[in-house]
């Protein structure tokens, strides 16, 4: 296995923290050092079907948005299938699946002067098919950088524990990033989450703050999350919806509610607030129609003409509203504004240089 190539691990404290927000802003900035840059996420657990290939969403948004030139499914060996495990703790096929990261990893290394190395979840995700992040760092005998969210308390005990179990696999922890800080308090938390962590033996290499425009899904991502069906405006899917309505008020009052990030959830019959939106539609993000009801063919044909994203739902109005507030939201290879806004946040705030003095690569 490649031992020369430079590389570092990114993993986080819990799920969600932001490792792939901070592996695509770190790519960016390690770019104007290093011509080639490879990539892989070793275990993905969230995949599409791209060339033949299960390929985890990371590594595709990786992909497409900085040319890899590494096979994609070099790039995302192992996807996590929701039978995976039980086979492999009916039948271990661990050295198999080892020398599957190894080869990957020989591939994304290849003719690259830097290799990013995206792990899942928390330090033990995995551990019950014995590739655990902390395995796998060791596997690849990567040095480690430790996403936390924002705060104080949580993350620096979060932080502790994995860094514990890093420690025991013998991979060093080279410091941490917050991500997610709540932008008035950067200072506040930078103050104390420096000497806390430093208490740990962690070094705060960087502090992200929370960016609104980044934790808001698209109308797409709102349709494959309640696998709901187009019915019209397909072309304007890339609108955001920051804020959920729900149309259980009248025509008047619902109108108030609109703004161009608001995602209306309406039963399909009711023509007069459907109406009100039509008017309305350069003040709204889209429309879900909730217990598969489609609306009259006097509506419908206002519809086909307007520029309104809408969606065709099962469930009621409550149910799909919880269902997108608790999405994941996901950047996008196609979500241009975030994607820079994200290089922009992590090229001024992660300490680049710090991190490659702590890798010995300076």
């Amino acid at each position: 296995m490649n031992t020369v190539t430079p590389r570092l691990f990114i993993a986080a404290t819990e799920q969600n923290a932001g490792k792939t927000t901070i592996a695509l802003g770190l790519y960016q900035s390690l770019s104007e050092q290093y011509r080639r840059i490879g990539f892989i996420k070793p275990v993905g657990q969230r995949f599409i079907d791209v060339e033949g290939h299960r390929i985890d969403e990371d590594s595709l948004l990786i992909r497409d948005t900085y040319d890899t030139q590494v096979p994609i499914e070099a790039m995302s060996p192992i996807a996590v299938e929701p039978d995976f495990t039980r086979r492999y703790i009916n039948g271990a096929n661990h050295e198999a699946l080892v020398r599957r990261i190894r080869n990957a990893f020989d591939r994304a290394c290849w003719e690259k002067d830097f290799t990013l190395v995206e792990g899942t979840g928390h330090a033990g995700v995995g551990s019950v098919f014995d590739l655990s992040n902390a395995r796998i760092a060791g596997i690849l005998r990567s040095k480690v950088l430790l996403v936390t969210p924002g705060g104080i308390g949580r993350p620096i005990d979060e932080a502790a524990l994995n860094k514990a179990l890093f420690d025991r696999a013998g991979i060093e922890v080279i410091g941490v990033v917050m991500n997610k800080v709540i932008p008035n308090k950067l200072e506040e938390i930078a103050e104390v989450a420096c000497k806390g962590f430093k208490r740990i033996g962690l070094e705060l290499l960087g502090m992200i703050p929370r960016v609104e425009m980044l934790a808001v899904p698209t109308m797409e991502q709102v349709r494959e999350t309640l696998r709901g069906e187009v019915l019209y405006g397909a072309q304007h899917l890339d609108r955001h919806v920051g804020r959920v309505v729900i149309g259980a008020m009248s025509a008047a009052n619902a109108r108030e509610q609109f703004t161009p990030e608001t995602l209306l959830v309406i039963p399909g019959d009711r023509e007069n607030i459907l109406m009100m939106a039509l008017q309305s539609a350069d003040r709204l993000g889209g429309v879900v129609l909730s217990d598969g009801l489609h609306p009259p063919k006097e509506i419908t044909r206002l519809m086909e003409k307007g520029k309104l994203p809408v969606i065709l739902a099962s469930g009621d109005c409550y149910q799909i509203a919880s269902r997108v507030h608790s999405m994941t939201v996901k950047t996008l290879p196609s979500d241009y504004p975030k994607i820079a806004r994200i290089q922009e946040e992590i090229g001024s705030r992660l300490d680049v240089k710090r991190i490659l003095e702590k890798l010995g690569n300076t």
